[in-house]
C-alpha cells in the first residue's frame, strides 16, 4: 500500500499558534470534502477573511505560501476511498486509516533514527506517561527489556518527578503527552533537562517554547475526541510511533538484540512455560 502526504495533520500540529482568523481558515480545510475553487481570493470571500491571512496561515503550518499549501491539500482530497460500510464501521475503520495516514504525513526518519540512536546509546532511558500514554510506555518498555535496554516507565506524579531530579547526562528521558498540557510530564522534563538528560517530548501539539528543554519534539497524529478514548483508543497513534522507535533501535547491532530477545524468550518459557508459550503461540504447550 503507498501513501500519499496528507496535510490535515500539519495543520492540527500548529493548530494551537495560529491566530483566531487563522484557526477560522484552519477550520474550513480541516472540515471540507469538497474539491472547490480554491484560489486565495474565492477562499478569502468565502471565509470574509483577507489574502494575507491565508498567506500567513500557509506559512505558520510550515509551508512557502497560499500556492504550495493549495496544491498539497488538492492531493488530499483525492484520499477516501468509496466502499460502503456500516456507519459505526466506516467511523472506527476510517479514522485508524487517517490516523495512519497522518502518521507517515508526519514521520521524519532521519528525526526517528536520531532519537533511536539515543536508546541505544545511553546508560538507562526513563519513559513518562500518564493515562494512555504511560500504559502503552509500559509496553515500550517490556519490549525494549528484551533487547538489553535498561529502561523504566513512570506513571506516578511524585515518582515521575524525583526521577527527573536525579536523572544524569547518560540518561536519555522520553514524555508522552498528546495534548501536550500534562503538567507533571512538562515539568519533569524540565527537570530532566536542567539536571542534563537528554530529552524527547511526544506530542500532537506544537510549542517553539518545548525547544528549550527537549532535544526532539515528535508529532504524532490525533483527533477531535480521541483522549476520551470512546470509540478509538487513544494509544494507537502512539503505539505506531513506538514500532517505528523499536524497528529503527534494532537496527543498532541486530544480530546482537535478536539474540537477546531469543534468550529472554527462552527464560520466560523455562520460568512459566504454560503461561508464555500460550503468549506467543496461541496454544498451551504439548
Amino acid at each position: 500500500m503507498q501513501y500519499e502526504k496528507d496535510i490535515v495533520p500539519i495543520i492540527r500540529l500548529h493548530y494551537e499558534n495560529l491566530s483566531h482568523s487563522e484557526k477560522t481558515v484552519a477550520d474550513f480545510f480541516i472540515r471540507n470534502k469538497e474539491v472547490l475553487d480554491f484560489s486565495a481570493k474565492n477562499i478569502a470571500s468565502l471565509l470574509y477573511t483577507s489574502e494575507a491571512t491565508l498567506s500567513r496561515f500557509a506559512k505558520k503550518c510550515g509551508f512557502r505560501g497560499y500556492r504550495q499549501f493549495v496544491y498539497q491539500y488538492r492531493e488530499t482530497l483525492g484520499l477516501e476511498g468509496t466502499r460502503h460500510v456500516g456507519e459505526d464501521t466506516r467511523h472506527i475503520l476510517g479514522t485508524y486509516q487517517e490516523l495512519l495516514t497522518h502518521s507517515y504525513s508526519l514521520l521524519d526518519e532521519n528525526q526517528i533514527k536520531k532519537v533511536a540512536g539515543w536508546f541505544t546509546e545511553k546508560r538507562r532511558v526513563f519513559l513518562y506517561g500518564k493515562g494512555s500514554s504511560g500504559v502503552a510506555s509500559e509496553e515500550l518498555q517490556l519490549r525494549l527489556m528484551r533487547l538489553g535496554i535498561d529502561v523504566t516507565y513512570v506513571t506516578d506524579d511524585h515518582i515521575m518527578i524525583m526521577n527527573a531530579a536525579v536523572v544524569e547526562q547518560d540518561c536519555l528521558v522520553v514524555g508522552v503527552s498528546v495534548s501536550g498540557k500534562t503538567p507533571v510530564v512538562m515539568r519533569a522534563l524540565q527537570t530532566a533537562k536542567a539536571k542534563g538528560a537528554t530529552t524527547v517530548l511526544i506530542t500532537a501539539a506544537w510549542n517553539n517554547a518545548w525547544n528549550d528543554f527537549c532535544d526532539e519534539v515528535i508529532p504524532v497524529p490525533t483527533k477531535e475526541m480521541l483522549d476520551l478514548g470512546k470509540l478509538i483508543s487513544p494509544q494507537f497513534p502512539i503505539l505506531i510511533l513506538f514500532d517505528l522507535l523499536y524497528v529503527n533501535i534494532l537496527q543498532f547491532d541486530r544480530s546482537g538484540k535478536e539474540a537477546l530477545h531469543s534468550m529472554t524468550l527462552a527464560e520466560l518459557n523455562a520460568v512459566a512455560p504454560s503461561q508464555y508459550s500460550k503468549e506467543v503461540t496461541g496454544r498451551e504447550p504439548i
